[in-house]
């Protein structure tokens, strides 16, 4: 029987079968349907677990004598087999054949392997799991889905993330489920349950970095570019993702823009600051900034954040020297220098 990775937790609380085969190439998935079964099991009394792991040399025939032996301490037990390479093998597939032709009693067999080829799956012993047993295939997460699996996770670990936050994640983790998981534990841990800012997304994900993204640009927005490139290169060696500084630079751009449009129409800065609900700390350094530009150096430099955004998505430019060149014109540097 085939099985869905979310179909699996109500099966098991329904019964629970003598053999599973777990198998993947998305590391979490697979991680935690293992867990499932284990946590399951244990709970129905397979209180004991031998571990085998599969690699080249390994005898079979130490697997067939574990289950036809006896064990000493629990009534059941569960004997569970990882197979990295996906590829039990000629002496894999006869014994796994030969177990599931007569499985012992009170014994689960737990299959864990990699992603399995087409082959793989019109084998024998496939079918004879397919019939006697369950199946479980996990996949990555990718494309559209990737957002929604990211809130659902969030909502799991008690977070309230909005689009932003949550597509900064998506982009910072690119498709990693499990480096995912683990950044929303961090931000759970960190900052509590509830809603978390995109700023503190942003600063968590930066890790234990020499400088934060926020200090780069403000470090540009004081007009010492020098040192802001520096920042850069740092953060870059440390391995601060792309969109993560993106989304710093980005922010500043956007109200930069919309300070010299109010300044342009002789609107009031405040109002665009209070709209914003900048700190006021920072609003002498961006009204300050704010003059270094006019409303259409800054509309440029803002159509230099959408050829960073198309880089990272796999445009022909160079991300890192285009940032090179915002972060100069967020300094202050001549267009003509930047761009």
């Amino acid at each position: 029987m085939k099985l869905k990775p979310e179909a699996l937790d109500s099966h098991l609380r329904k019964r629970l079968e003598p053999v599973y085969l777990l198998c993947g190439d998305e590391p979490l998935q697979l991680l935690e349907a293992a867990d499932s079964v284990r946590n399951i099991a244990r709970e129905a009394g397979y209180s004991e677990r031998t571990l085998f792991e599969v690699k080249r040399g390994f005898d079979w025939d130490t697997l067939l004598a574990e289950g036809s032996s006896m064990s000493l301490f629990a009534e059941r037990r569960i004997l569970e087999v990882r197979i990295p390479s996906g590829k039990p093998g000629r002496d894999g597939s006869a014994a796994l054949a030969e177990w599931l032709a007569n499985p012992p009693p009170d014994t689960m067999l737990l299959l864990v392997l990699s992603k399995l080829e087409a082959a793989q799956r019109n084998t024998k012993w496939f079918k004879a799991i397919d019939k006697a047993g369950v199946i479980v295939q996990v996949w990555p997460v990718t494309g559209r889905a990737l957002p929604q699996w990211m809130k659902h996770r969030a909502q799991m670990c008690g977070l309230q993330l909005d689009d932003i936050a949550l597509q900064l994640l998506v982009q910072h983790t690119e498709g990693n489920l499990l480096a995912a998981s683990q950044e929303l534990e961090k931000l759970r841990l960190i900052h509590g349950e509830g809603k978390v800012s995109v700023e503190r997304v942003a600063s968590a994900v930066s890790g234990n970095s020499r400088y934060t993204p926020f200090e780069m640009v403000d470090t540009a927005l004081a007009g010492q570019g020098g040192h802001a490139l520096h920042m850069l290169a740092v953060l870059r060696a440390e391995g601060v993702a792309m969109p993560v500084l993106l989304w710093a630079l980005a922010r500043d751009v956007r109200l930069l823009v919309e300070l010299a449009t109010a300044a342009a129409g002789r609107g009031s800065p405040n109002a665009v600051f209070d709209r914003h609900r900048v700190w006021e700390q920072r609003r002498a350094l961006l009204g300050t900034a704010m003059r270094k530009h006019s409303l259409s150096e800054w509309q440029q430099l803002l159509s230099l954040v959408a050829r960073i955004d198309n880089a990272i998505k796999g445009g022909a430019e160079d991300q890192w020297v285009l940032t090179e060149s915002l972060l100069g014109g967020i300094a202050g540097y001549s267009l003509e220098a930047v761009s």
